[in-house]
């Protein structure tokens, strides 16, 4: 099976413009591709992480990847599958999480020589001359094409900003000069992005005269229809420090029974003969399943090592032998204190245990914590600098746990 057929075993391609050509190109190794991320925050999260997947996959193919990072349209924000406008960043935010992007991206893509390519479209994007774009570009954009497109549907009743309108115009124009500059000839992204991607294709065409191609990647949806990489308290971040090794295994153990075996074949690298064999799998063997998938993106993440202490931490409470040394850790730092002592409501908020600090005092007042095995039911209970510094076992129901210590000392 070659890799364009993979893909498609796996479930990973939604929309091609051109099957024939594009599965040519990808199985001979002569896709020049790019993903586009822009930099929303400072760290990726499971919405990317697909993509990251895809790239690799389509790497160790052959194929040549183009991370494109969005410190151009990062200014102006993506109106696809919003509801609302996305907030203003600084030049100095986005270039922090540009950077931030850049070290986690290394893990999953090659950037040696020849291999891949990270760019920016701040280099192009910044520099334009608005009277210049509108004359060379915006002319070939129809405006009731435009509004059609899904990603300015769903924003029409609440508002759709002109700044938000101009997005489509500026992926577009990312393509253009990639194809150029770089011999481009592909784009892949999510499904939600389909007509920004078309806008890209026609204006090479139009352009240029040559043909360039799209496909898009499946999105990751639950049995619910809901994207997956959501929890209680926000996304699910591939950085340690916004979401521990622990909390990104446990993430993929509790996925839903009809979901796990989607995701194994959509997120791991494991052979689709093995995932076949998965398929007849029932009851009790998809809590099997859960793991293999939990303990394979945690690797892939993480590395190895710490996807075997997620393992063992998640094992050692799901027998009921939870212990300091198999607990994730949070320090707590002496600005935390206050005459010497912290609350257990700003604990669990500050462990992530709890969203809020009246999420906290309703997990208190109903019995679900216990700190070194002993039930708090007391809102008002504080924990001395003397016993974070002993550490302390703060476990929230039956699969939440935290090792709490002292930091900076």
């Amino acid at each position: 099976m070659q890799i364009y057929e993979e893909l498609v075993a796996r479930g990973l391609i939604a929309q091609v413009t051109n099957e024939e050509e594009i599965s040519k190109m990808i199985n001979e190794g002569r896709a020049v591709f790019y993903i586009g991320f822009d930099p929303t925050a400072d760290s990726l999260h499971v919405g990317h992480f697909m993509a990251l997947c895809l790239m690799k996959r389509l790497q160790m193919a052959g194929n040549k990847p183009i991370a494109l990072l969005g410190g151009g349209t990062g200014m102006i924000g993506d109106p696809s599958g919003r509801t609302d406008m996305r907030q203003m960043m600084t030049r100095e935010t986005i270039e922090h999480n540009i950077e931030c992007f850049k070290k986690q991206m290394s893990k999953f893509i090659d950037f040696s020589e020849g291999k891949a390519i990270l760019v920016n479209n701040a280099d192009w994007l910044m520099s334009l001359n608005y009277i210049e774009l509108l004359r060379e570009v915006g002319a070939h954009f129809s405006v009731n094409n435009m509004l059609r497109a899904e990603c300015y549907k769903q924003r029409m009743e609440k508002g759709l900003s002109f700044l938000e309108f101009n997005y489509m115009i500026m992926q577009s124009y990312d393509f253009y000069m990639l194809f150029q500059k770089y011999g481009c000839n592909m784009q892949f992204g999510g499904d939600d992005q389909w007509s920004n991607m078309l806008g890209g294709t026609e204006l090479i065409r139009r352009k240029l005269n040559k043909d360039a191609h799209a496909m898009t990647i499946t999105l990751l949806l639950n049995s619910e229809g809901k994207k997956m990489g959501k929890t209680q308290s926000g996304a699910v971040w591939l950085d340690p420090e916004k979401t521990s090794p622990y909390e990104f295994y446990q993430y993929w153990r509790n996925v839903a029974d009809a979901d796990v075996l989607k995701c194994i074949r959509m997120l791991t690298f494991l052979p689709l003969e093995q995932i076949d064999e998965m398929d007849k799998w029932e009851g009790s063997e998809l809590n099997k399943a859960k793991e293999i998938l939990a303990f394979e993106l945690t690797k892939l993440v993480h590395g190895e090592e710490e996807a075997k202490k997620a393992e063992d931490s998640a094992k050692a409470l799901f027998g009921g032998k939870a212990s300091m040394d198999s607990a994730p850790v949070v320090e707590i730092s002496p600005d935390d204190l206050t005459e010497g002592r912290i609350d257990i409501l700003s604990v669990l908020v500050k462990a992530q245990l709890a969203s809020s600090r009246s999420e906290a005092r309703r997990s208190v007042e109903q019995g679900g914590i216990t700190a070194d095995g002993e039930k708090l039911t007391d809102v008002k209970h504080t924990f001395t600098e003397d016993e974070l510094k002993a550490g302390i076992l703060l476990k929230k129901g039956k699969k939440n746990f935290k090792k709490i210590t002292m930091g900076g000392i």
